[in-house]
């Protein structure tokens, strides 16, 4: 069996590959692949595995020997998968990995803004507390989550993982029905009301042709002018040029960003301007706690081992 990692160093270091480097008797292991290279670095190969790289239609329609693709993530649109569905390609993802990563993450954007601790910090570094008449500075405003809302839209393994925690700090979570439903389930709101309700919105849900720029100019507006928008999830869920556009007039307090439009971001993406204010840009890094990426590589050789035994129920095709 012939096996090749489109993106391995997507990954990072610091990892023990050996259960995955023995689920496959060669492989073949690339940095990263260009589009461009993609279809012949997976020529003659079974198994291909990809974190980001893209597989489309046609690699897929052209990849005579493969059996079977891995993604080294929980996403699945990199990858056409009602292409590799035709040719009976089973495509498997890894879930769950990164809850606790994801969701501390979640929590540090939300209590950075409750805080202010890196405007605190930037201040004493600028030598404003050794020159203050007080024993302390209270130049930023500090609030306390306790008695505040969070809006989750998406409530997976994710979302409640953000709930719990969420929950522990006294915060009210609601949890938003799918926007456009016809109806709600118990224990969720209409879209359109947690977005007028709560303090903090959370995003944990796929990105599709629904939620394509679902935060729009729309979205915004109705959102409280003192509320946080905070996305780990995908980056064009939100409209770009509408979430600068209501951070700059005030029609929200705040932002926390950990994905974007484009990775990497081009140097003049609308959201890398250094003049936005309360915006808070972390480089897709939610999820990459050293042992939520090791979680990662051995859920992919557990998926190789499970189609190895016969085993595909894990398929997202």
């Amino acid at each position: 069996m012939q096996g090749c990692f489109l993106d391995a160093g997507s990954v990072g270091d610091n990892l023990n590959w050996r259960r995955l480097e023995a689920c496959v008797d060669h492989w073949t292991w690339h940095h990263q692949s260009a589009p461009d290279q993609v279809q012949e670095r997976i020529a003659g190969k079974h198994v291909v595995v990809t974190n980001k790289v893209v597989l489309d239609a046609e690699a897929i329609a052209n990849a005579d020997e493969l059996a079977l693709i891995c993604i080294a993530a929980t996403g699945v649109d990199n990858v056409d998968v009602e292409a590799a569905a035709k040719r009976h390609i089973p495509v498997i993802n890894v879930t769950g990995y990164a809850t606790s990563a994801v969701s501390q993450h979640v929590l540090a954007m939300m209590l950075g803004f409750a805080t202010r601790w890196a405007d605190y910090d930037a201040s004493v570094k600028r030598g404003d507390w050794a020159t203050s008449d007080f024993f302390c500075l209270l130049d930023f405003p500090i609030h306390e989550l306790d008695g505040q809302t969070l809006g989750l839209l998406g409530y997976g393994t994710l979302g409640a993982a953000v709930a719990r925690l969420a929950q522990a700090f006294g915060m009210t979570v609601l949890i938003s029905e799918r926007p456009g439903a016809d109806s709600i389930r118990s224990g969720r709101v209409a879209f359109d009301d947690m977005l007028v309700r709560a303090d903090f919105i959370s995003l944990h849900c796929p990105l599709t042709e629904q939620t394509r720029d679902l935060i729009d100019h729309d979205a915004l507006a109705r959102m409280k002018d003192s509320a946080i928008l905070i996305n780990t999830a995908r980056g064009a869920i939100v409209d770009s040029e509408a979430l600068v556009a209501a951070l700059k007039a005030g029609d929200i307090a705040g932002a926390a960003i950990d994905v974007l439009d484009g990775e990497p971001p081009a140097p003049d993406h609308p959201l890398l301007c250094a003049d936005i204010p309360n915006l808070i840009v972390t480089p897709h890094t939610a999820w990459a706690s050293r042992g939520a990426r090791q979680r990662m590589l051995d859920g992919v050789a557990a998926n190789i081992e499970g189609f190895n035994k016969g085993n595909t129920e894990a398929r997202v095709n």
